[in-house]
């Protein structure tokens, strides 16, 4: 069976080995040694000032709008997944949608200053696949309606924008670090910020608000990376190199074979250092998608139509239309990408594809 990735596990003696740190010291929480040489090591790797390792990816993003002050509307895009959305539902405030770029995927920049009205409080764009939104744009759209920007970058581990982390851009950025992501620990994500005052915010948020032992600035919830989950960062970031090496081959594979093809792939910004996260193709229409997806179902190869639905169509949002992004949605699959997939079996995915085009 070949799923459209795979988990990177480290050799289980170098995991057992730092895990050993944390037993022998008998503490696996609260922001232990572990966890905070994590973030060091982190910050040392994405040239980044400051870190905060959280449990999940889905809480940074809470965790940003609560701690910004957030309310009323909240402008973002229908292609990410669901968690973007949820999160500001959850918060209590509203999405507004924006469709997306055809080719670039991200949020249409060209389109969001349209939907500001009053109640307008941020913008919460998702750098989709990796490839980063419009951010010089949607920087001068939030200046000049003094708005404040977070931006979803769960996909974007290593990704750089002219030279820079591209979490270093925007008031807050997330980034999760589940299973099945570029770098991960197991389950768990982190949140950034330039900001150093911003940044002690977002701190008492992520640990029930304890500014020590029995002083509490505002209210928190428990967010905490454990020093599992930081183990086995620490055991997965020595290999990313190898991880990003590895799948950027497969991925100028997949390029090169579909070159002359009906498929459309992923417009990629100028300035921007890819991280080869997801190797997403659309289709011409969602029949060709189904068949195409059913084809390598029956060799026991799975595709995942990433993203979809589309975010506008939840059952807990006011649905509008939003045309490109519905459209995308219903004709996209992610092809399998990770480390350890072989490269006959990533020609053997080549030619059902081409065969059914």
């Amino acid at each position: 069976m070949i799923n459209v990735t795979k988990t990177f596990l480290p050799p289980q003696a170098e995991y057992n080995a730092i895990l050993k740190r944390a037993w022998d010291a008998g503490w696996i929480t609260n922001r232990g040694a572990l966890v905070l040489e994590l973030e060091e090591k982190l910050k040392s790797y994405l040239k980044v000032p400051n870190i905060l390792a959280m449990t999940n990816g889905t809480l940074p993003l809470q965790i940003a709008i609560k701690a910004l002050g957030l309310k009323g509307e909240i402008i973002t895009t229908p292609f990410s997944y669901v968690a973007t959305t949820s999160s500001i539902v959850w918060e209590g405030c509203t999405p507004v949608f924006v469709d997306i770029h055809p080719e670039y995927l991200t949020i249409d920049e060209t389109k969001i200053e349209a939907v500001i009205t009053p109640r307008t409080s941020a913008i919460l764009a998702t750098h989709v696949f990796g490839n980063p939104c419009a951010i010089e744009e949607i920087e001068h759209i939030a200046k000049k309606h003094n708005l404040k920007v977070i931006y979803d970058a769960a996909h974007c581990f290593g990704v750089t924008y002219k030279d820079k982390s591209i979490f270093e851009y925007g008031d807050v950025s997330t980034c999760s670090f589940h299973a099945t992501k570029l770098f991960h620990t197991g389950e768990g994500g982190a949140i950034f910020t330039a900001s150093q005052e911003l940044y002690d915010k977002l701190f008492y948020h992520h640990n029930f608000g304890h500014f020590g032992p029995e002083i509490f600035h505002g209210v928190g919830i428990n967010a905490k990376m454990s020093e599992l989950q930081a183990a086995m960062g620490l055991a997965v970031l020595p290999y990313m190199d190898k991880i990003i090496s590895e799948r950027k081959s497969i991925t100028e594979i997949y390029t090169a074979a579909f070159k002359d093809t009906s498929l459309q792939h992923l417009e990629m910004r100028a300035n921007s250092k890819w991280n080869y996260s997801y190797y997403p193709v659309i289709f011409k229409d969602k029949l060709q998608m189904f068949a195409i997806k059913a084809a390598l179902e029956e060799n026991d190869i799975f595709p995942r139509r990433y993203f979809y639905p589309s975010l506008n169509n939840l059952e807990y949002v006011d649905s509008i239309a939003m045309p490109v992004s519905e459209s995308i949605a219903s004709r996209i699959l992610c092809l399998p990408l990770y480390k350890g997939l072989a490269q006959h079996d990533v020609m053997r995915i080549i030619n059902i594809i081409k065969k059914e085009l």
